[in-house]
């Protein structure tokens, strides 16, 4: 989640809050961060309901307002670490649930707790997807609840652009992250570019909203 006050040229001065359910990693991040008047970390999972209405409410108490609500949560469940197999029909469905609440109904939830100030400040939603959300994988639960999430992305666009909030799907192709450790991906892009799409999105004019958009590095095939 986060809150700005907008400036000329865009984002002047940016107040985020961010979450996190490992407490540790999340105030290594904010040590690693600094700027503590202007980053605020809450401990709580995307999936709970109460937490997440909570962590909206300090949000709000500390900055103010709130004008962006990012949903970003999201992994996948141990038994799709071999890219490419399917795990309906081989995979562990013990594991499956907390995959499922986090990367579906997690960014509901959000969105249902922001909704009241994002509507009061005229703010942005921005869920993010992926390309797995847009092409089918045999067996792929991890792909499915990609698909639920470009659903929503457009049944919430239809919802609350007569309320003025405006809904940006992004999905990334592969990025060098620890989520694809193991797999063959020589050509993974940074994690640049999908913050540069999320500022893109944030940042348009009054009156604007841009929709989906996709970022894949080249030379990714699918």
């Amino acid at each position: 989640m986060s809150l700005a006050e907008r400036g000329l040229g865009g984002w002047a001065r940016l107040l985020v809050a961010v979450t996190g359910r490992d407490e540790s990693k999340l105030k290594a991040f904010l040590d690693d961060v600094g700027h503590p008047e202007r980053l605020l970390g809450l401990v709580a999972d995307a999936a709970d309901w109460t937490a997440t209405q909570a962590a909206v409410s300090q949000t709000v108490e500390r900055f103010g307002q709130l004008h962006a609500a990012v949903a970003n949560a999201g992994f996948a469940s141990a038994d799709h670490a071999r890219r490419g197999a399917a795990v309906i029909g081989d995979g562990d469905p013990k594991l499956w649930a907390p995959m499922v609440l986090t990367n579906v109904l997690g960014p509901a939830l959000l969105v249902q707790a922001a909704m009241p100030h994002l509507e009061a400040t005229g703010g942005r939603i921005v869920l993010i997807g992926s390309v797995v959300g847009t092409k089918n994988s045999a067996g792929n639960l991890y792909s499915a609840t990609k698909w639920a999430v470009v659903g929503f992305a457009e049944n919430l666009r239809m919802h609350v652009t007569t309320r003025g909030i405006g809904v940006t799907l992004i999905n990334p192709g592969v990025i060098d992250t620890p989520f694809w450790q193991g797999a063959s991906a020589s050509f993974a892009m940074s994690p640049q570019p999908i913050v540069d799409a999320i500022t893109f999105a944030l940042d348009q004019p009054a009156g604007v909203d841009v929709n989906t958009v996709t970022v894949r590095p080249i030379g990714q095939p699918i």
